[in-house]
């Protein structure tokens, strides 16, 4: 099979960063999938590991964890789903990625996709909306009302990946006062179009504007980006006893500020639960399977927003670039190997 991997973590610029490669197919055991990969978005988590993350032992590392396909070949033991099924999923990131002709996933991490959405407009939703949607109501419990609090969220990021599929899930979820982030007009304009009540410039100091909205403070804050920029604009601006969660990585973060508050303080990685196989594994199964469902109903619509094909290390570099810019509304996704 083919696929893009590499050998030397590093910038992407360097002429090994991304190879187009030739592997023996993968065969499917226990509760895996083997899927023929159709379309793969790009994350800023391909980003990080790429850049950091050298292969294991003697092989190559393969990138990729969205991805929407055919469902080629099951495991013995797997019974959810069959041969010719299309699906999409986001994988486990301790194991070899969507980059390539050919994957094993594990089924319970893994939805029949959208009839209403073609390969690239599919693969572009998981890995944000189990993101999104674990931040909102497994960690920040957005359906818990804080006592006294406003009942509204700020969303940090409001036109990346994780801030456009939690904006739709917010207003299609909840009753929630959706306040986001954009600096851009086009991205002050995408925020809205997704339905944000309100949209606040996070180039400027945030408890101000939130202020000024009369509304009180937000019960909840969700930031998805440079959250060190705005540690001490969140612990002013969020209510007593609020919830905030963020998914970045921080080179620091003094959570001290939020203690005269009780603020709570969560992180969510959409990995944990693939990376330690942990009892409750199937809930993102069930998750995508309840986005697909709201994607078909019309509540829910892709983030997609450039396309690019074949799906091949040339194209793969110049998606890492768009993400590596943190300027891109919504995702990059790659399509058809050519």
């Amino acid at each position: 099979m083919r696929a893009v991997a590499y050998t030397q973590a590093g910038p992407i610029d360097h002429p090994q960063s991304l190879l187009d490669e030739e592997f023996a197919d993968p065969v499917a055991l226990g509760r895996d999938l083997l899927v023929e990969i159709k379309a793969v978005s790009v994350n800023p988590v391909d980003v990080k590991v790429r850049q950091s993350a050298e292969r294991t032992g003697s092989g190559w590392k393969t990138l990729g964890w969205d991805a929407a396909g055919v469902v080629r070949a099951v495991g013995a033991d797997a019974t959810a789903f069959r041969v010719g099924d299309e699906i999409f999923y986001a994988g486990s990131i301790a194991r070899p990625g969507s980059n390539s002709e050919l994957q094993l996933v594990d089924e319970r991490i893994v939805s029949l996709k959208p009839r209403s959405l073609d390969w690239a407009e599919a693969a572009a939703l998981p890995l944000t909306s189990i993101t999104a949607w674990e931040a909102l109501f497994d960690r920040l419990d957005v359906l818990k009302p804080v006592p006294g609090a406003a009942n509204a969220v700020l969303i940090i990021g409001g036109a990346g990946g994780v801030g456009s599929m939690a904006i739709q899930l917010a207003r299609q979820l909840t009753d929630l006062t959706v306040i986001a982030t954009a600096s851009r007009s086009e991205t002050r304009e995408w925020v809205s179009g997704l339905g944000a009540h309100h949209v606040v410039d996070h180039s400027l100091p945030l408890a101000p504007q939130i202020e000024a909205f009369g509304l009180g403070a937000p019960a909840f804050v969700f930031s998805t980006t440079h959250t060190d920029q705005h540690l001490a604009d969140i612990a002013e601006l969020i209510s007593p006893q609020g919830r905030f969660a963020l998914i970045d990585d921080p080179a620091t973060l003094d959570a001290l500020p939020f203690k005269r508050k009780s603020v709570s303080l969560h992180w969510e990685l959409m990995f944990t639960r693939s990376l330690f196989d942990t009892p409750d594994i199937g809930e993102q199964g069930k998750l995508l399977a309840e986005v697909s469902r709201l994607a078909d109903a019309g509540q829910l619509r892709t983030t997609l927003t450039e396309r690019l094909s074949p799906i091949n290390a040339a194209n793969l570099k110049t998606a890492h670039r768009m993400v590596e810019s943190a300027s891109m509304r919504g995702k990059v996704v790659l399509e058809d190997w050519g």
